[in-house]
């Protein structure tokens, strides 16, 4: 039946030709940003998972930043117990000349005071970010310090924050609180058989002012300080140096790991990256062909609605004379 009413044929035309309209509408949604799945409802599972690590990842580029953060204080820490670690070598050196036979130990006395200033101020001054781990000031214990590591995400989905620990018990030099709890403020206990009336002895290198202070002798010179003492604070100064040498070893431990770390964090971020990109991600060449491939359609289409419309204009030829 023909009806001038109800053209079948140019309905069917103009369906297709929505449908092709809308087809591209979407293709070049993609195209413009980039995304196969831009939102929840273009595929609401992937757009769930891409969300939920795009916000792991911005995590994770915080945890970067706290690593490098990190990372700056054990270097200054570092940095300050290489210096000291010179300087009480020196400082042994010195009290080894005082060793010698006529020499002037009231000059010597006076170059181990510049040298103590010189620890002073080096473990006061390797300080970032308002941490000091070679100097205590506060009153109270140092105790551990916490650098940011990782951002953790479960197989059940709870999250967690882990962190490298580190113990400043082993690398404070300086406490001005309890001179017990700082390495050159601290009590070294040493055995003197150097002679036999020569007893046991406690030395400490610096005398800070500490609030509890220690209860040995300090290592000073004068032109009589016998040479059993002077054995005795080599032996306490080489003690010293030992536990200095320790403490830089463990910090350098500690940035050998945050380096380690950091290398683990870029690379974890970047493989996220490309798990999202398989997910979301518009493949832009596919996406050209079938935007080629639709414009085809598209003038297919409005050439059939054409058509489908001229066929009613033929019924007007019954009507002619």
């Amino acid at each position: 039946m023909t009806s001038i009413l109800t053209n079948s044929a140019a309905m069917a035309a103009l369906q297709t030709l929505r449908s092709i309209n809308t087809n591209m509408e979407d293709v070049q949604s993609r195209i413009s940003s980039g995304y196969r799945v831009e939102t929840a409802a273009d595929n609401a599972a992937y757009w769930s998972i891409a969300t939920t690590m795009r916000s792991d990842n911005a995590a994770l580029s915080t945890v970067q930043d706290a690593l490098g953060l990190g990372a700056a204080k054990v270097d200054t820490s570092y940095a300050g117990m290489s210096s000291a670690i010179e300087v009480v070598s020196e400082i042994k050196a010195k009290l080894v000349a005082a060793r010698e036979p006529g020499v002037d130990k009231t000059k010597i006395n006076k170059e181990l005071s510049e040298l103590k200033n010189q620890l002073a101020s080096a473990a006061e001054s390797a300080s970032f970010s308002g941490e000091n781990w070679l100097y205590n000031d506060s009153g109270t214990p140092a105790g551990i310090k916490q650098v940011v590591a990782s951002f953790n995400r479960s197989t059940n989905g709870t999250v967690s924050v882990s962190t490298l620990d580190y113990d400043t018990a082993s690398s404070i030099l300086i406490d001005m609180d309890d001179a017990q709890l700082g390495r050159l403020t601290q009590d070294v206990a040493v055995v003197q058989p150097f002679g036999p009336s020569t007893a046991d002895a406690t030395y400490f290198l610096i005398d800070a002012g500490s609030t509890t202070p220690a209860a040995g002798s300090e290592i000073t010179l004068d032109a009589t300080t016998s040479e059993d003492n002077i054995d005795g604070m080599i032996s306490a100064v080489d003690a010293m140096l030992s536990n200095l040498t320790d403490a830089a070893s463990t910090l350098g431990a500690i940035t050998s790991r945050i380096d380690m770390q950091e290398n683990f964090v870029a690379n974890l971020m970047d493989v996220i990256d490309k798990g999202v990109g398989r997910l979301v991600d518009a493949d832009m060449n596919e996406e050209s062909t079938r935007l080629k491939a639709l414009q085809t359609q598209q003038q297919l289409g409005i050439q059939a609605l054409s058509i489908a419309n001229t066929n009613s204009e033929n019924i007007l030829r019954l009507f002619q004379q």
